[in-house]
């Protein structure tokens, strides 16, 4: 009779007064899904699964429901239930139909369904979960369960195909074993989007080799992930791929070709497919902003505010179309004598009138929480006073407050979009938010034609500086503060993983922001000892300010000395890329018109190779933090006049051969010859090279050595402080090729230096301890034990 909402009444209470009566729980669900209830639908199938458990047919009516309605962990969660009970109950991989009695792969459970609880885990990032199922289930469902083994390989050589490149090390072979082309399509998205680029490659491969015509749903998400992890120069070869079949090109492949050609800095192709974009449908308002955006960079003004007034007038037509539409019919109410108000209802009306209602739902959640978030935030600053001094009480309750207030940041997913460039404009993106950005974009352009030529523009946005009634200052003040009292508290991992986040997060995508975070996870970094991480970002740092001296003292001073510091220092990775820089220096002041400015990522690069691929031997690209153009700084540094002594000083430092680097210091020598450093690490360099039974000229080696040595104490000596340092180096000098009576005799000096100062004691900063120490050795190993014991009491002693 139509009386849909008395006709779930009345399945409801049948349900109720018979709890085992299945039937009508089923009708109950199909006729709410129909109506468009889905709480109603869901609610009723997983009544039934509680009372059959892991249903495969209720699970098929049940997974859209549950997907529509964002809950894709339960999806998750339920397959994942039904595929374990699958598996204990059909260890072989074969299972009885009972309907029909005949053998059915899994007993059910195929390989449809693992790929649906595949794509769950890789819809809510649990890509290890999706790479387990594909790897278990495939192999149970071919008769392998008993297999384990292969669990303990944490790649896929177990699936590893014929003639790949990829190199595996332990004892176990590949095993080359069939694999569904869609279940390798999973296991190669999940690869890519975890990091593990190169196994997820091999698998991409494979897919990619297909038809393209016949898979390009698959070659689309492929490249998706690709995009995702910002490797650009393989998406866009997908992308292209696909764009180049009219069966299989859209306008969001080409949409993101075009972005990805933007992200690598090639713009004018990233324009020629915008306008292939436009060109095809000319009313994509997205595509026109994406151009106008690149023709900005470019510099071409006048078709950047073209595009941008196209974009504008079409949006006011737009308006006044629905300006001159009647207002809507409402529908009549099923006629009848139904006891509830029996009004139809689609998906689409109701989803309209809940997208409509929840905005101020939205808005008042919102409201209570910047009440919430103001309140933390005042009982934290009045804790801080307090907390500073140590108060043990205090400090808990002040981290747990600032924990709240932080984690209450980072989960703001509006502080954390993939386009990080448009900066933080609200907790409400509407459409009036877009307009005004095409506004402003139409002003700025605007303004920057009427300027004079070669005046140079600076990107400006309708930005918020203030989230949830405190400022962004303010929130990146917190952060750092937290971090480090749990640095202190040898957290060393939550506050670095907090760091890091933030380094992503829009609200900080400017430089100073950037550098702030960078400086704070050295600092963390220092007190853990992770010097590794000290130089990946005090390499982004050296990065990002080209040509500038002053990131790379900072990376010299945090690594300071010790054993860790020097595995950190002369990492391979570490001196491959300052090479680079070395390099690409002495090119900008030699041969300038060789190198040329990239807009888009803010550096100089070398013209003749400015198409390579961004990515270095660890499979990041240098440039990961700043792809955005908004993102630093548009204004060209100014180039190199000559040499820089400091990269090649460093560089010549971190050689791990001498013969390396005697010659890199050499260049450092000729270009600086009265810097004391470069000095001295020439005279360690060659007196090194001297005690190597390679070297074949150790007399001219230890005779050049002393040389740099003596140029060295020239320049250092008139210094105060810098006597006592001269003594203890010449000593140290004579005391590594054997010469003990001159040794000892400037190790003494550097303790009679030390005899001068009031009192004698040891002073911060001085040598006397390391002075005293070799001394004694040289005393005990020449059988003067007395006078060893003199040095122990006198200044080893405290």
């Amino acid at each position: 009779m139509g009386f849909s909402k008395q006709a779930l009444y009345c399945y409801s209470k049948a349900y109720s007064l018979d709890p085992t009566n299945v039937d009508a729980l089923w009708d109950r669900a199909i006729l709410a899904k129909e109506i468009g209830q889905i709480n109603t639908a869901r609610t009723a199938l997983c009544a039934i699964l509680r009372q059959i458990p892991h249903d495969l047919n209720v699970l098929e009516e049940l997974r859209p429901i549950l997907i529509e309605g964002n809950k894709i962990d339960v999806c998750a969660s339920l397959h994942q239930d039904a595929f374990e009970h699958h598996q204990e109950l059909y260890p072989t991989g074969i299972g009885i139909d009972p309907s029909t009695g005949q053998e059915i792969l899994g007993g059910g459970f195929d390989l449809m369904h693992t790929l649906v609880l595949a794509d769950s885990y890789n819809s809510i990032k649990k890509y290890h979960n999706a790479v387990t199922t594909i790897r278990r289930g495939s192999r149970w469902l071919q008769g392998r369960g008993s297999q384990s083994y292969w669990d303990a390989c944490e790649d896929d050589r177990e699936f590893d195909i014929v003639g790949s490149t990829v190199i595996r090390s332990g004892t176990v072979a590949p095993g080359m074993y069939e694999l569904d082309i869609n279940a390798r399509h999973r296991l190669a998205v999940a690869r890519i989007k975890m990091g593990d680029i190169e196994e997820g490659q091999m698998h991409a491969g494979v897919i990619l080799a297909q038809d393209v015509r016949e898979y390009a749903p698959l070659f689309s998400e492929i490249a998706d992930a690709y995009y995702d992890k910002r490797m650009y120069t393989a998406a866009v070869a997908t992308y292209e791929e696909l764009g180049q079949d009219p069966a299989t090109s859209s306008i969001y492949v080409l949409e993101r070709a075009a972005a990805c050609r933007r992200m690598n800095g090639d713009l004018e192709n990233s324009a020629a497919i915008y306008e292939q974009v436009i060109a095809a449908d000319p009313e994509n308002d997205d595509a026109k902003r994406g151009l106008a955006e690149v023709y900005e960079i470019l510099g071409e003004t006048r078709k950047a505010l073209n595009l941008v007034n196209q974009v504008i007038d079409a949006r006011g037509r737009r308006g006044a179309r629905h300006g001159r539409q009647g207002t809507v019919t409402s529908h009549p109410n099923v006629q009848g004598a139904s006891l509830f108000e029996e009004t139809p209802s689609s998906r689409s009306t109701k989803g309209y009138r809940s997208s409509k209602s929840s905005r101020p739902v939205a808005r008042e959640l919102e409201v209570e929480k910047e009440k919430e978030v103001l309140k933390g935030y005042r009982r934290v600053t009045d804790l801080t006073p307090e907390m500073k001094t140590g108060n043990e009480v205090v400090v808990k309750e002040w981290l747990l407050e600032a924990e709240k207030l932080i984690e209450n940041f980072r989960e703001t997913r509006r502080l954390f979009l993939s386009t990080r460039s448009l900066g933080f404009q609200g907790m409400f993106k509407t459409k009036r938010d877009t307009e005004e950005n095409e506004d402003n974009m139409a002003s700025r352009l605007q303004i920057e034609m009427d300027r004079e030529k070669g005046a140079g523009s600076k990107r400006s946005q309708n930005l918020v500086d203030v989230f949830r009634g405190v400022s962004f200052d303010d929130w990146l003040q917190l952060t750092m503060e937290y971090s480090f009292l749990l640095i202190r508290r040898d957290q060393h991992s939550l506050a670095d993983e907090v760091l890091r986040h933030m380094l992503f997060s829009n609200a900080y995508q400017n430089q100073r922001a950037q550098d702030t975070l960078r400086l704070a996870l050295i600092a963390c970094a220092i007190h853990a000892r992770d010097y590794k991480a000290v130089v990946e970002h005090g390499r982004k740092i050296i990065f990002t300010y080209q040509f500038n001296n002053e990131p790379i003292r900072i990376l010299l001073a945090a690594l300071a000395s010790g054993h860790r510091q020097l595995d950190a220092f002369v990492a391979s990775a570490f001196q491959k890329a300052m090479l680079r820089e070395v390099r690409f220096s002495d090119l900008a002041s030699s041969h300038p018109e060789q190198i040329k400015w990239n807009s888009s990522k803010h550096r100089f690069f070398n013209s003749a190779a400015i198409a390579k691929s961004e990515y270095d031997e660890e499979g990041e690209g240098e440039d990961d933090t700043s792809a955005d153009p908004n993102q630093m700084q548009v204004d060209a540094p100014s180039l190199p006049k000559k040499p820089n002594p400091l990269l090649v000083t460093m560089y010549g430092q971190s050689c791990t051969s001498y013969q390396s680097a005697i010659y890199y210091l050499l260049q450092a020598y000729e270009n600086c010859p009265e810097d004391p450093v470069v000095c001295i690490s020439l005279a360690i360099a060659s007196l090194s090279r001297a005690m190597q039974r390679q070297a074949d000229n150790r007399h001219h080696m230890i005779a050049q050595g002393l040389a740099f040595m003596s140029q060295y104490r020239k320049i250092r000596a008139p210094d105060p402080d810098g006597a006592q340092e001269v003594e203890y180096n010449f000593g140290r000098l004579f005391h590594q090729i054997g010469l003990f009576s001159h040794a000892t005799r400037h190790y003494e000096k550097a303790l009679e230096i030390a005899e001068k100062r009031v009192g004698g004691t040891p002073k911060e900063g001085g040598i006397e301890k390391e002075a005293a120490y070799n001394l004694s050795m040289i005393y005990v190993t020449t059988g003067a034990s007395a006078l060893a014991q003199n040095l122990y009491r006198r200044w080893l002693s405290f």
